[in-house]
């Protein structure tokens, strides 16, 4: 499919949804799921009529100039109309470019920030503080929500490890890039001397796992029902209403008997079958979770670093796109856009090399 060809089916879908959610023809989850594709898709063809009309309207003043009809005045007009809109095109065509790259699934969701004091003993502690107060601070300029989830405190003030919970708009899309070795250069407050001591943090940025729904399957259970029977063999009910249910993929197994109903007793066995299993794929998660961390933080070495922080000079340097401010007070205060938006630019520049 040619990219005019994409452009034109992405524009036609956009009517379908429009005339599907306007005819009142779907309902319920349905009605939902068109929804969200169609609010989606909206900026994106936005975009794209744009570019269009203005490849349209190229061809139209190309035309009326090669028109002998058209008269020195009406030509003079065409060629500075012509002018404007070969001014314009190259950034609407990167712009429809960008907006069809494709996403980062995780880009909308909430995440989880783990900041880790590093090499360095006290001071990578109390720079570990620091970048956690910076986030904190950065998050609230965004107008998203920060819940500390925990921290651990060293001796002097600073922080072992902290977590938080950010949540709000496209917090991962603008949070993924902070993931790594944060380097700090600086006197300690503990130095007498003077001296400038380099020490480091390490930073996770991680998207937040949706709850997990556990569905079970009928044909993974075995279930079993028997007699309920007390202490000592005594009879508890005449009845088969005990159930025992074997998880086959897993192995779990639970049993209830609580209930003289065998209804019941199904009924509280799934329950905490689903719990357990839950529980499982919780741990799962978790696993996954510190194996991705491990993979993005290295080792928390001071050679390994994505930024370096230097007190002294007042500078801070992104060394992945060799971008240096000099304003370390508003950037440990949260000000930390210029670094964000050109990292998010050098990622789409590298997005549409590849494609190309």
């Amino acid at each position: 499919m040619s990219f005019s060809d994409r452009l034109d089916t992405l524009v036609r879908r956009h009517q379908e949804l429009n005339d599907l959610l306007a005819g009142g023809q779907v309902s319920g989850s349905d009605f939902a799921k068109y929804s969200k594709e169609y609010a989606d898709l909206t900026p994106l063809v936005g975009t794209i009529l744009a570019y269009q009309g203005a490849q349209k309207s190229l061809l139209d003043v190309k035309a009326m100039m090669a028109d002998p009809a058209c008269d020195a005045e009406m030509k003079k007009i065409a060629e500075e109309e012509m002018h404007d809109i070969q001014h314009a095109l190259p950034e609407l065509t990167r712009a429809v470019q960008l907006a069809l790259l494709p996403k980062d699934a995780a880009d909308e969701k909430n995440a989880i920030l783990e900041v880790r004091a590093g090499t360095g003993g006290e001071e990578a502690a109390l720079f570990a503080a620091d970048l956690f107060r910076m986030y904190q601070r950065y998050a609230q300029n965004q107008g998203w929500k920060f819940e500390v989830l925990s921290v651990s405190e060293s001796g002097v003030g600073g922080t072992k490890d902290a977590s938080a919970e950010i949540t709000g708009k496209g917090v991962f899309a603008r949070m993924k890039f902070e993931s790594g070795v944060h380097r700090v250069q600086r006197v300690p407050k503990t130095e007498a001397q003077g001296r400038i001591h380099t020490s480091a943090a390490t930073v996770a940025v991680l998207p937040e796992a949706e709850e997990v729904d556990i569905h079970i399957e009928d044909k993974d259970l075995r279930i079993d029902v028997f007699r309920s029977s007390g202490p000592g063999g005594q009879s508890v009910n005449t009845t088969d209403s005990a159930v025992r249910i074997v998880h086959l993929p897993t192995g779990l197994i639970v049993q209830q008997q609580d209930e003289k109903s065998q209804h019941k007793n199904k009924a509280k066995a799934l329950k905490v079958l689903r719990a357990r299993l839950y529980e499982m794929e919780r741990e799962k998660l978790a696993s996954a979770r510190a194996a991705s961390r491990k993979e993005m933080v290295g080792s928390g070495d001071r050679s390994e670093r994505i930024r370096t922080y230097n007190f002294p000079q007042g500078r801070v340097t992104d060394h992945r796109i060799n971008l240096t401010l000099y304003k370390i007070d508003e950037v440990m205060n949260g000000d930390l856009s210029e670094f964000t938006d050109a990292l998010i630019a050098e990622d789409q520049a590298r997005q549409l090399a590849e494609l190309s």
